[in-house]
């Protein structure tokens, strides 16, 4: 049996492999981690600006739908957002909103929220609240 060349013996540049390896899960876990913060961030911009939006609508619930809806849709536009779905029932206002938002990874949906708003219910007796 003869003996192995010397360019096979031994572990030399096995470093370089493993780092090379390291460095691109680091780069792919930072791209996840980068996503994943896009993601949330455009969550929370959909629901303040449906939040905000419903808020605005049942304000002008009075004046009905259509001025009711106007207002929630540019209060969403000012937020960053676009209104999806908005609808009166009775004085509370239903409002759907989206946006869009960009990332690393090819998975991009919109971002979507919905919100209710309207008077608090009122109750025949005083069962609810008792001063103290």
């Amino acid at each position: 049996m003869s003996p192995r060349p010397a360019r096979l013996r031994g572990d030399d540049g096995v470093a370089s492999v493993w780092t090379a390896t390291a460095a691109a899960v680091l780069l792919l876990t930072a791209m996840v981690c980068i996503d994943v913060a896009a993601a949330v961030r455009a969550r929370h911009i959909a629901s303040a600006a449906a939040d905000l939006s419903a808020l605005a609508a049942a304000g002008r619930s009075v004046d009905g739908p259509g001025p009711a809806c106007a207002v929630a849709a540019d209060i969403a536009a000012r937020n960053g957002a676009e209104v999806t779905g908005c609808r009166l029932d009775g004085w509370d206002s239903l409002v759907e909103t989206q946006t869009q938002w960009s990332g690393l990874l090819p998975v991009r949906d919109p971002a979507s929220a919905r919100a209710r708003a309207g008077p608090a219910p009122v109750d025949g007796g005083g069962a609810g609240f008792a001063p103290p």
